[in-house]
């Protein structure tokens, strides 16, 4: 396909607009997922709290809601954020983590999904399936079994919900309610660290947060996200002996994806299914 973007092109916006992101987000990757918004020249804000996320969401550009580790507390901040989000403008990330493993979680996500209005819906290709009502297994927060049918799951949930849709995986989809395209991205280390689901969440949230096009900041952030990872596994920002070291070095890439060659967008993204399927 023929893209309308270069990966150049956004991170120069991104670090132009300097877009205040605030995440309601997972408390295992909380760290990770503020210092990835900010490598990529976003600011994170961690508003969780309902007495004052609306606020904060109201001067925000961009808002996640990360559903990893889902209390009643955090329930309720998730829906203030995102409420205030619809109200003011703001382009909303929804990260269902975790749907299809319990009641708990596929009610919550259906909330998310329903009661507000997500910019993106972002999740693996378990999460996505169940969302959309296809089958799927998930185990924990985990995605497993084989999704062959997640481009039409992926679009599917584009139409019943309005939102943009990533569904990330071995190869990463990107669906609207009209096409779904694959993006060939990334690399098998980023399987080997947890949180990189959310770490691809707030990525997408700051580059919506920059750009104006909603389709284009979910292409163009799940692109720059694998490119990420494909510069920290051939050791463009330093050796790695395993995980560990491949997460920190995979930090570094985000932060310094700017001074590395970049791929042509059209060389990685692929049309794969048109509103008629």
């Amino acid at each position: 396909m023929t893209t309308d973007f270069t990966l150049t092109e956004t991170l120069d916006s991104i670090a132009a607009d300097q877009p205040l992101v605030n995440c309601v987000t997972n408390a295992v990757t909380v760290n990770d997922v503020a210092n990835v918004a900010l490598y990529w020249g976003g600011l994170p804000v961690m508003s969780d709290d309902a007495r004052e996320v609306d606020d904060m969401v109201a001067g925000a550009q961009g808002c996640l809601l990360n559903m990893g580790t889902v209390s009643e507390a955090g329930e309720e901040a998730m829906l203030t954020a995102g409420r205030a989000a619809n109200e003011h403008g703001v382009p909303l990330v929804v990260d269902p983590v975790g749907v299809g493993a319990t009641p708990t979680r596929d009610r919550v996500a259906e909330r998310l999904a329903t009661e507000l209005d997500p910019t993106v819906i972002k999740g693996n290709y378990g999460e996505i399936s169940a969302l959309a009502g296809a089958d799927a297994d998930v185990r924990g927060v985990e995605s497993v079994g084989e999704y062959a049918a997640v481009a039409e799951s992926a679009v599917s949930l584009a139409r019943e919900t309005g939102s943009v849709v990533v569904a990330s995986g071995e190869t990463d989809v990107v669906a609207t309610d009209a096409a779904a395209y694959e993006v060939a991205s990334g690399d098998p280390m980023l399987g080997s660290v947890v949180g990189t689901g959310c770490m691809l969440g707030v990525t997408l949230a700051t580059f919506a947060g920059a750009l104006a096009n909603s389709e284009t900041a979910a292409l163009a952030g799940t692109l720059a996200f694998g490119v990420a990872g494909e510069a920290a596994a051939r050791g463009a920002f330093g050796d790695y002996e395993g995980p560990a070291s491949y997460r920190t070095a995979f930090l570094d890439a985000v932060a310094g994806l700017g001074d590395v060659e970049h791929p042509d967008p059209d060389d990685r993204v692929t049309r794969v299914l048109d509103a008629d399927g």
